[in-house]
């Protein structure tokens, strides 16, 4: 069994939805490892991880629809130290996930079709966002 590590660091332009499928891939391919699991860890709390259809755009923004809908600015939290988008932020990550398990099978990420893993900002502003990557296989 072996292990391979690695750290990505995105620039975010604000709320939205990061492809980083492509750097996935390459991390697997760079490791050769022909079987294993790799897992992806979003390193915040106000930003979230989603395996989500990478072939139509209309998804992510009815995505991001329906979170401006769940968690909406103009509500009153009691967590408002960072701005008001700052605890809709925090809601929207729990509603989501801040960590994946993919499988790695002959050598490639085991995603469907129109699967692909994003970085989803849930913040207005710039931010740099780190994941941290965990593949251990043989």
């Amino acid at each position: 069994m072996r292990q391979a590590t690695r750290i990505i660091r995105l620039e975010t332009g604000g709320r939205g939805f990061y492809d980083c499928t492509a750097a996935l891939v390459d991390f697997v391919r760079g490791a050769r490892m022909g079987e294993g699991l790799l897992t992806v860890f979003c390193r915040h709390t106000s930003a979230s991880l989603l395996v989500q259809e990478n072939a139509d755009p209309s998804v992510l923004s009815d995505l991001q629809a329906a979170f401006d809908r769940l968690a909406p600015e103009s509500a009153q939290y009691a967590h408002d130290t960072e701005g008001p988008d700052d605890m809709p932020a925090h809601i929207r990550a729990a509603l989501t996930q801040t960590q994946l398990s993919i499988p790695v099978i002959g050598g490639a990420l085991a995603l469907g079709n129109w699967q692909g893993v994003y970085l989803v900002e849930h913040r207005r502003r710039l931010h740099r966002r780190e994941i941290a990557l965990h593949l251990i296989g043989e």
